[in-house]
């Protein structure tokens, strides 16, 4: 089994988790102005996203250049992977490919813990990809067990690069933001990143 086999409620019963769906998780946090560069990419990307409207193009068309420019916020301390192969637990399922991943490294070439946030990006529906980013979420929790870096929290994104859904992981509960944020609200999409990356690296 892969990581997008899953969905939210087989995850939940594979790994005994329960999920608080209720919060806003992110309300108290600012929004970070975006580069011009960003926004003139994104003014140009977007309607050819749109256009061609699959998953790939939605990846590197909106998602990259947005984690790109979170990357140079934090000063290049983070590390991003793209369609990296993360396996992790066969026994358990958590192998295969993900979309994004973000380590609190400097390394680039190799996948080094502490794996704090996984990003799922989808076509058409955030809730299609919940369950596989909660998998991967999970695998990222292990992962960083094995590798010593036992930290306590793991940051999740759905994204059909339009719309953005966050998620965090704390021992056995997964907690799902109340709202989605739009990419016109840009800011306060890149002010969450930067936040949940920061609480990450004080863990």
């Amino acid at each position: 089994m892969e990581y997008n086999n899953f969905t939210l409620s087989k995850a939940k019963k594979d790994f005994d988790l329960v999920t608080i769906e209720s919060e806003n998780l992110f309300k108290d946090v600012s929004s970070i102005e975006p580069s011009a560069l960003l926004v003139e990419l994104l003014e140009e990307y977007l309607p050819l996203a749109r256009a061609i409207s699959t998953e790939k193009a939605k990846s590197e068309l909106l998602v990259i250049p947005i984690l790109v420019e979170i990357r140079k916020v934090l000063s290049r301390k983070i590390s991003l992977f793209s369609g990296s192969l993360f396996n992790v637990d066969i026994s358990l399922g958590l192998t295969g490919y993900v979309d994004f991943l973000i380590t609190l490294s400097t390394e680039m070439y190799e996948i080094s813990s502490p794996v704090v946030t996984l990003v799922e990006a989808k076509n058409d529906l955030i809730i299609n990809g919940i369950g596989q980013c909660v998998a991967s979420m999970v695998a990222a929790q292990i992962f960083n067990k094995k590798q010593g870096n036992d930290i306590p929290t793991i940051y999740g994104v759905v994204t059909t690069g339009t719309s953005w859904l966050f998620l965090k992981l704390e021992e056995k509960t997964v907690y799902i933001d109340n709202q989605e944020y739009y990419i016109d609200n840009l800011g306060k999409i890149m002010g969450i990143l930067v936040n949940c990356l920061e609480k990450a690296g004080n863990q």
